[in-house]
């Protein structure tokens, strides 16, 4: 748990993500200044009550214990007592990097203590004020920036020559270094001896003899004026011997191994996400936190992050202290009560112990609170003022320091009231090499490792993904590519990172605001406001011509403390947003750029040891075509998967190679092979979109490029992760699809070729970079485009045999049930589609057959490919459960059982045409498939559409075995009686399987084979009758029978608007039964009723014959519109909607049997009206008859009558005969009445 400071608990270490505990808030002087601070880290021990010295101890003795180490001071050592080196130029980085979190989110300004309260104290004081400030997001970074020792630096080296030329123009004429006075030593030294004395354990002074007053007139052992400066780190173009430090190493071999580079961020443990980068050259660049406490604290609305050293001591009535050595006759001023007022507020200690000394030798102590600083007499000053101050500066900053990456130099000569703010990188820029800047590599650090903190949680807020990208972008700029591959890299794999492939595009989701704007937004190049003297005057349009260099100006310190006075004018832009991407292949192309980026800084970093040729990136790498003269067929296919599946079994064993040397382990290594896997996922998810938008031959020019990125990886690693193994089989999958479908749309097969052989020159560049490494071409028989469509096919059918082989060996089967069953589903599907093709080929073979009564070899062959690729799809479809696709292929079993037993028919013109055995063995067969594909489905509410196709196709085929057996009975092997019995079975078994009730597309059709059906088996009977002789209880049942299928026959065709020539013709049918009957019969009045009843037959076909009319009407108006004067006016016979032949010939036996029926009618009424005298009704019926009779033969006789002319004479006749036939039939039914 996080403590305020001085609370006297043992802090955290370093990094703990502890929840804080909030600090105090104090009012001071009548002004509420509201303060809170926050132990972040603490190396200090707890705080050892203080030692009061005795009055009069001369403090100019050294102590016993004076600089040497004690339990008490723990391992802070001197630190704790204020004898540390002084602060580093990077002290804040060093801060930033042990506290990321903090960095560009939460906290506005990062610093040494010694450094805010420089800030805080400009208006009172009139020394000089150098500092550096960096931008992070929200975050400034603030670092004294010793100018002097820059420029001793630069007379040794030679750098930093155009800054020294720039200060001494600008700035100071006569520039000078100031050596420090032994007055200031002497302090220094007295100061570290009382604080000696004060953790002495038993409170009394312990001075040791002196044998040289070294102590009291030299500075303090460790502290010269050389050991005194700032670290200043060797520029990084130097050679690592140059270097102050002789251990530091070059920045750019550094490993940089951030953990989510070598594997997934969510599985990566907290502890290793953050790395430490570059840990060697922070030491040796002075980027290590070297603060005894980093604290959180907060000011206002000001939040800071802050290092102190200042020494903590306990006792007396409050848990902390700070101890304060002053000269007695020197007064307390205003700068000295700022200084103790900001550090005790800082390290939130309540009390200042203050010890008064003349000469040396200790007078008193008084105990002061910390809000009563403020009042001290010679030193009294407004908090609310100090306040206003530090308003003010951070609001100038914010305003000014806008661009990440940049070193600004706020800067305040002495005795001057003018703050000026430089950007020294602009500067630089302008005349040197930029990487002459220092602070250049800290801050690209720094960059790369808040972006990188930000990458370990976009999962958790990805409003953020702005901000990382801007980060990254801004870390680039500061990088370069000979001195920093490693970084380059990284920073552009997580810049790839961003692009979410896995996931749907959201451009319109709340929780991924692709196009807003997050609180962190910030600009690289913001536009300046133009000022108003409400918001402040930091503008230089009236500065002198000397100052034109300055960002911005501060043109007198006290404008510091008006209230409000530097209001943040700063606009923040949305430059930070993520790009909007307005479709998937814009998406990836941005993944692949900053991949190819990643992957030319790891190539550059490898030495080549072989003799590699040089790739020429403007010349494209040829992606291998293959046709059919070429390709080698089916049998080269299972040779090149035999040896792909062999391969992908070697690397289960560990094995790797690599052309380029790369070693395995190494940064460029583990780097290349994620740039790899990311963008072989970029060029799947280009490949799959170009899939959803038909662009196959595109499609396959990516996952092409997917594999090939995935082959590389292959031969580069030294074992398969599983979620690697599991995306190579998407890969294969959807390569079997793209194939699949090429093969399906053949018709665009030049616009596929010429889409598959166009290359970018940034597709160019990755192969140039994968071929480095290896040159193999393992899945190369997967993405050749083929023209031969059998290859094709066989080609999908391998991608997916290769996905389920993977699968299997692997033991991802189980980890990942989805993906198998889907890869299951597909190769039952491409079986399918193979056993179609085949099937197809040999129902082609049996066309082209002519002359040739056997069955050829390559017929056999086709069927038993079709056969076993059935089957084997079948196999899959049941091994997951799927009963509709089972039954499909089932179904197709059964058609091609057909396909063989129409084979086996003899040639057409053979008059001795019998229905083979092979034949009804085939047909059988097919019966059992489809039979199996009805158990399979279990019944119609699993799928209604399968189940009635299935349906439908067992009708077809019971019809089509008993048709055959009725049109070419096989009666040299079965007796007649059998063959119409297996017939009649047959008939019904298709009637039973076809659906006459259920409302579908498909009814009319079975309506119309249940009606054809009754039609034959009607026929049957019929003709059964005819040739019956003998038993009369069968001849009986026979023309009972057909009687009945006779009037299902005609029930069936009237529901039909298209059949009327069936219908006719069933019509006709049943009036040549009613003569057949009438010719057996003897009395008058029996052959009169017969006569009656077939006449009536002969008014009901009247429906037939006005739809034929119709049909001949609409035929008629459709040539008039067509017809143009200067055309013939003849018409032809034919018609798409009406066979006119058959319509002839049906019309021309309707007529005859109209006309012999009359004509017995006739006779028989005659006879009976002389025998009998006659009824008035037989009297009607005999003129309506005659009547009929005369307009026929009339009208048969007249040659010229076109076909719609007798179609509207009969139906005419036929309304006069059905008139004739009511009226007797009423006036039969009274006469049965009254009887």
């Amino acid at each position: 748990m996080e403590e305020p400071c001085g609370a006297g608990a043992a802090a955290p270490l370093r990094g703990d993500a502890e929840e804080p505990k909030q600090g105090s808030v104090l009012f001071l002087g009548g002004n509420e200044v509201k303060s809170c601070a926050v132990v972040k880290y603490s190396s200090a021990p707890p705080q050892a009550a203080f030692a009061r010295l005795q009055e009069k101890t001369d403090l100019k003795l050294p102590p016993a214990n004076w600089l040497r180490e004690s339990a008490k001071l723990g391992p802070a050592g001197t630190t704790i007592l204020g004898n540390s080196k002084k602060s580093k130029p990077f002290s804040s980085f060093g801060m930033a990097y042990d506290f990321i979190d903090s960095v560009g989110n939460d906290v506005d300004v990062v610093s040494d203590s010694e450094n805010i309260k420089k800030l805080l104290k400009i208006p009172y004081s009139k020394s000089h004020v150098s500092m550096a400030v960096h931008r992070i997001g929200r975050t400034l970074l603030l670092d004294e920036l010793d100018i002097q020792e820059l420029f001793m630096r630069s007379s040794q080296t030679g750098d930093w020559t155009w800054l020294k030329e720039f200060y001494q123009r600008l700035i100071d004429q006569k520039w000078q270094r100031k050596k420090k006075s032994k007055e200031h030593w002497y302090q220094k030294a007295i100061l570290s001896k009382f604080l000696y004395y004060s953790i002495n354990g038993d409170g009394a002074a312990q001075p040791v003899p002196s044998t040289s007053k070294q102590h009291q007139e030299g500075p303090v052992a460790g502290e010269s004026d050389e050991a005194g400066r700032a670290s200043w780190p060797a520029p990084f173009e130097m050679p690592s011997s140059l270097s102050e430090d002789p251990g530091a190493s070059n920045q750019g071999n550094v490993p940089l191994e951030p953990s989510y580079l070598v594997g997934h961020v969510a599985s990566a443990p907290r502890e290793q996400n953050l790395s430490p980068l570059f840990n060697d050259g922070e030491n040796s660049q002075g980027l290590k936190n070297d603060f005894v406490r980093n604290i959180l604290w907060t000011f206002e609305d000001i939040h800071m992050l802050v290092g102190s050293n200042m020494p903590i001591f306990g006792g007396g009535r409050y848990p902390a202290v700070s101890l304060r050595l002053r000269d007695n006759n020197k007064p307390i001023n205003v700068l000295t009560g700022i200084d103790y007022w900001l550090d005790n507020l800082i390290c939130n200690v309540p009390e200042l112990v203050m010890c008064f000394h003349v000469n040396g030798i200790v007078q008193k102590y008084e105990m002061i609170k910390t809000e009563d600083i403020p009042n001290l007499e010679n030193s009294n000053f407004s908090t609310k003022v100090i306040k206003d101050i530090a308003q003010n500066i951070l609001s100038f900053l914010k305003s000014n320091c806008t661009k990440e990456g940049h070193t600004y130099w706020l800067f305040k000569a002495s005795g001057s009231d003018i703050v000026k703010l430089y950007d020294l990188t602009t500067l630089c820029e302008e005349t040197e090499d930029k990487y002459q800047n220092p602070f250049t590599m800290p801050v690209a650090i720094l960059l790369y490792k808040v972006a990188c903190n930000m990458m370990l949680k976009k999962n958790q807020n990805k409003k953020h993904y702005g901000t990382i990208r801007t980060l990254l972008l801004n870390c680039l700029k500061l990088l370069d590519n000979g001195r920093h591959p490693q970084i380059i890299a990284s920073a552009n794999y997580m810049l790839s990172e961003l692009f979410q492939l896995d996931e749907p595009k959201k451009e319109d989701s709340a929780d991924f605001p692709i196009n807003g704007n997050s609180d962190e937004s910030y600009s690289e190049e913001e536009e300046e406001m133009p000022d108003s003297d409400e918001n402040g005057s930091y503008s230089n349009s009236s500065d002198p011509p000397d100052d034109n260099k300055a960002v911005a100006i501060i043109k007198s310190v006290g404008e510091l403390s008006v209230p409000e006075k530097y209001k943040s004018v700063h606009r923040i832009r949305p430059s930070c947003a993520f790009p909007v991407c307005h479709g998937t292949e814009e998406r990836c192309r941005l993944v692949l750029n900053h991949v190819l980026e990643g992957l030319k800084s790891v190539d550059s970093s490898v030495k080549k040891e072989g003799d590699l040729p040089a790739a020429d990136p403007s010349t494209p790498i040829p992606l291998k075509y293959e046709d059919e003269s070429t390709s080698g067929g089916p049998e080269s296919l299972e040779k090149q998967m035999a040896l792909f599946l062999d391969k992908m079994g070697s690397f289960q064993k560990g094995k790797h190679c690599s052309q380029s040397g790369m070693i395995p382990g190494s940064w460029q290594y583990k780097m290349k092979l994620q740039l790899i896997l990311k963008s072989s996922r970029a060029y799947y998810v280009l490949s799959d979109a170009a899939m959803v938008l038909q662009k196959y031959g595109r499609a396959l020019r990516y996952i092409k490029l997917a594999l090939q990125c995935h082959d590389t990886y292959c031969c580069l690693c030294g074992s398969m992760l599983p979620e690697v193994l599991g995306f190579l089989c998407q890969c294969l999958t959807l390569c079997g699809d793209i194939q699949l479908m090429l093969a399906q749309n053949a018709n665009n097969r030049a616009a596929y070729l010429e889409e598959y052989n166009y290359q970018t020159k940034e597709d160019q560049e990755i192969l140039h970079s994968l071929h480095r490494e290896s040159r193999c071409q393992v899945f190369a028989w997967a993405t050749d485009l083929s023209t031969d469509l059998e290859y094709q096919l066989s080609v999908s059918c391998k991608c997916y045999e290769a996905a389920y082989e993977i699968l299997l060996f692997s033991n991802l089967k189980s980890q990942n049930p989805e993906q198998h069953i889907q890869v299951l589903k597909r190769m039952g599907n491409i079986r399918n589609e193979i056993g179609v093709f085949y099937m197809n080929q040999a129902a082609a073979v049996q066309t082209e057959r002519v002359g040739n009564k056997n069955v050829s070899t390559t017929e056999q062959q086709l069927w038993k490919k079709s056969f076993s690729c059935f089957e084997e799809g079948i196999q899959n479809f049941e091994s997951i459960d799927d009963a509709t696709n089972a039954a499909l292929l089932l179904c197709n079993t059964g058609r091609l059982m057909r396909i063989c037993a129409q084979a086996h028919c003899a040639a057409e013109g053979d008059f001795k045409r019998e229905f083979s055995p092979e034949e009804a063995l085939y047909y059988n067969k097919a019966i059992d498939y489809y039979l199996k594909a009805l158990r399979s489905l279990g019944k119609r509410d699993v799928h209604p559409a399968v189940w009635d196709s299935v349906n439908w196709e067992l009708s077809t085929t019971y019809f089509t075995m008993a048709t055959l057996q009725q049109d070419y009975a096989p009666l040299s092997r079965k007796a007649q009686e059998q063959i119409e019995k297996e017939v009649s079975e047959a008939m019904m078994k298709s009637l039973k399987y076809c659906d006459i009730d259920t409302v579908s597309e498909r009814q009319p059709l079975c309506q119309y084979r249940a009606a054809t059906i009754h039609h034959r088996l009607a026929s049957m009977y019929h003709s059964c009758l005819r040739n019956q002789v003998g038993d009369e209880h069968l001849r009986k049942q026979h023309r009972v029978l057909a009687d009945l299928h006779y009037s299902k026959a005609v029930r069936l065709f009237q529901l039909l608007k298209d059949a009327p020539c069936e219908l006719l013709r069933v019509q006709l049918e049943r009036v040549a039964f009613a003569e057949f009957q009438m010719a057996s019969q003897n009395s008058s009045a029996g052959k009169l009723k017969t006569l009656s009843g077939a006449l009536d037959i002969m008014t009901k076909t009247k429906g037939a014959f006005q739809l034929i009319r119709k049909e001949l009407v609409a035929e008629t108006e459709q040539i008039s519109k067509d017809r143009s004067p200067a055309e013939s006016v003849s018409v032809s016979d034919s018609s798409a909607g009406l066979n006119k032949e058959e319509v002839l010939k049906l019309l021309g036996i309707f007529e005859s049997r109209m006309s012999f029926l009359l004509l017995q009618s006739i006779k028989l009424l005659t006879s009976s009206k002389k025998k009998l005298g006659g009824s008035s009704e037989e009297e009607a019926a005999l003129r309506t008859n005659k009547q009929v009779y005369s307009l026929l033969l009339r009208a048969t006789a007249n040659k010229g009558l076109s076909l719609l002319e007798r179609c509207e004479l009969l139906l005419s006749l036929l309304e006069q005969l059905e008139g004739s036939l009511a009226c007797s039939e009423g006036r039969a039914a009274v006469r049965a009445e009254l009887q």
